[in-house]
């Protein structure tokens, strides 16, 4: 999932200072799950602007609603009376989000509440890591499932650095070491000769370093503009 966390308040307030009325938009997938940006945090954050407003003596109305997800068009049309009362709109959601608030309601002013951080997995309740940077050309089938990309904190493709010790990594000694991780998946899987293999020059043209991207199935267009015909 995506993981995200809220923007100071005192940044949200700035960006929210020119205007007395606003819509707080909350995302019932991703950021609701890591306690970012679901109804409960929608409701927190009206509160706390509320509070502030009324003390600094510009008041302000806050209206809050929070939809599955806000990165599919057909949950956020239905919020165009809400958007269209709305001077400015305030995302919870991750930047996809915020953008596509921003494309379907383009007479509004969409602000992000938040900062997107990674792809990533719960480790514990209340802890996040990051597993995936979406590079475009996954090599977790020549390296037991653990991401060399994400899990090594220089990103190597053909092994350790010299610079590890004790199997923490180099760069951040709290963390372990990657390639290590990837060492002992291997061994326990019987499949350490694949380390002998050597990995060419990744392909960053289908990264995120490229240009933007985006993934067309035809099939399923198809599909679609045939069960709407």
């Amino acid at each position: 999932m995506i993981i995200a966390e809220r923007k100071p308040l005192e940044a949200i307030a700035g960006m929210m200072a020119p205007y007395r009325k606003v819509l707080v938009v909350g995302c019932g997938t991703c950021t609701s799950i890591c306690f970012a940006g679901g109804a409960r945090e929608v409701a927190m954050l009206g509160s706390l602007v509320r509070l502030a407003r009324q003390s600094q003596g510009t008041p302000v109305e806050i209206a809050e609603v929070t939809v599955h997800r806000q990165c599919d068009a057909e949950y956020l049309l239905p919020l165009a009376p809400q958007v269209e009362a709305a001077e400015a709109v305030f995302s919870m959601a991750c930047g996809c989000g915020v953008q596509l608030l921003a494309e379907t309601f383009p007479a509004r002013r969409v602000f992000p509440a938040l900062d997107t951080k990674f792809m990533g997995v719960t480790v514990a309740p209340g802890w996040w890591a990051e597993r995936c940077r979406g590079c475009g050309e996954c090599v977790l089938d020549r390296t037991g499932g653990i991401c060399p990309i994400t899990r090594c904190s220089k990103g190597l493709l053909n092994g350790p650095c010299g610079g590890y010790r004790n199997g923490k990594c180099e760069v951040d000694p709290s963390i372990d070491c990657g390639w290590l991780l990837i060492f002992e998946r291997l061994k326990a899987l019987g499949e350490l000769e694949a380390l002998r293999a050597i990995n060419g020059p990744k392909d960053w043209s289908v990264s995120a370093a490229g240009r933007p991207r985006s993934v067309v199935r035809e099939d399923v267009r198809t599909y679609t503009e045939e069960a709407t015909a």
